[in-house]
């Protein structure tokens, strides 16, 4: 079994990017690599919670409203209530 498929610019990449568009800039991007700033890995942590009862896909296509509703994921910012209709 190929684990491994390439993209449309002909670099290979992990076949699951296969499942969505959004997935090779992700995977390019962002997936396997190091994070060592605050912020950042608080924005993971939160993505990665919601992501236990909704596809990756969502989580990726709702990125920026997750941004607005945790104030750019800086855990350090007054907390402030969001309503999302």
């Amino acid at each position: 079994m190929n684990t491994t498929i390439l993209g449309p610019d002909g670099k290979p990449r992990c076949s699951w990017c296969a499942a969505a568009p959004e997935f090779f800039d992700y995977h390019d991007k962002e997936w396997g690599y190091p994070v060592d700033d605050d912020i950042r890995l608080f924005e993971k942590i939160c993505l990665e919670s919601f992501q236990s009862g909704l596809s990756w896909r969502t989580i990726l296509a709702k990125r920026e409203s997750f941004r607005r509703a945790f104030q750019d994921f800086n855990f350090r910012a007054p907390l402030k209530i969001v309503i999302f209709l």
